[in-house]
């Protein structure tokens, strides 16, 4: 492979490496201090397109070649084409949904099942690093690169806008307004296999865990006054939702336990997410929203309101809150289940 290819292809592999990584960062990002990670990752996008007029070329000569692996190789270049287009496509509004798809999810699976792809083809063709990649004009080249990515995205984010594109009217999140103080209007959706639950009013219980004990509580014991918060669900699927939320805090059942771990909050589905005691207090058990009991869709008859985070900590259908010996962090960064 000629200089200039492998040069090319090191750095596809590091713009599609960080693009991977701040991808995964916006997803967990749920408070505007880490908007920083929207903006690299929406670069880094942008330097694939920038990247593709070279790449094309030495694609061309692997395709001219007849390789046992041209057909791996084409799915990976679609799926990388895929995901850059649908990303464009919801980042500007043009196209919110594909089928029963919205563009988030078409752009986040593509990545995803292009990374085993993407793996495969470091391996099987590796375009190794040399000490004279670190001169002094590698190292200007990609500062150049990197600025001129920049440059483009501020741009294009100001295109949007200038347009009257509906994207300019993005959360910082890339998240689109959806039925904000119109619970009816609000989606309802879940992580990966869970499905709604047919739940008894009558017969649910909430059992909750402490360091005195279990304790269980049944439908009507968590509607407070004074226990509301006007918090905006931000689900990674790609469209955002503000309500005013009401309960109880969690930190009234829990007491003021001075405890290590983690608090451990569970589904009837069997979804869990785990939380730093510390943030008891600022979690609403929500039996209202809108002023009105949840839906089914939306958690009933209990779901968690977790202000600051994204949707999938929003427990849904809780049926178990419980002290967790293990440090918070320690779990998964998003649900396998």
């Amino acid at each position: 492979m000629t200089a200039p290819g492998r040069r090319t292809n090191l750095a596809l592999l590091a713009v599609f490496a960080v693009a991977l990584a701040t991808g995964a960062g916006s997803f967990a990002t749920g408070a505007s201090a880490g908007r920083w990670v929207i903006w690299a990752h929406g670069i880094a996008g942008l330097g694939v397109l920038a990247l593709a007029p070279w790449k094309t070329q030495i694609a061309r000569r692997g395709v001219a070649r007849r390789r046992p692996s041209l057909l791996a190789s084409l799915a990976l270049a679609a799926l990388v084409v895929i995901a850059v287009v649908a990303g464009l496509a919801h980042s500007t509004g043009a196209l919110r949904s594909i089928g029963a798809l919205t563009a988030m999810q078409v752009h986040v699976g593509a990545a995803l099942v292009a990374v085993p792809l993407a793996v495969w083809h470091v391996i099987a063709r590796p375009a190794r690093p040399r000490p004279t990649d670190l001169s002094r004009r590698t190292l200007l080249r990609t500062g150049a690169f990197i600025g001129a990515s920049t440059t483009a995205y501020v741009a294009t984010e100001g295109l949007i806008r200038a347009t009257g594109l509906p994207g300019g009217d993005r959360r910082f999140s890339g998240s689109f307004e959806t039925g904000s103080f119109e619970p009816e209007a609000m989606p309802v959706t879940q992580w990966l296999n869970d499905a709604v639950p047919a739940i008894d009013a009558d017969g649910w219980r909430l059992v909750v865990a402490t360091t005195d004990g279990e304790r269980s509580y049944g439908d009507g014991d968590f509607t407070r006054p004074d226990a509301a918060v006007r918090a905006t669900l931000d689900c990674t699927g790609g469209w955002f939702a503000e309500q005013r939320w009401q309960g109880m805090w969690l930190s009234d059942l829990l007491g003021d336990a001075d405890v290590g771990g983690s608090v451990l909050v569970r589904s009837l589905t069997g979804y869990r997410r785990r939380f730093p005691v510390s943030d008891a207090g600022r979690l609403l058990l929500a039996s209202r929203v809108g002023g009105t009991p949840l839906s089914p869709g939306h958690g009933f008859p209990l779901r968690l309101v977790a202000p600051g985070r994204r949707g999938f900590w929003w427990v849904k259908w809780i049926d178990r809150i419980e002290f967790d010996d293990t440090p918070w962090w320690w779990q998964p960064p998003f649900p396998l289940a």
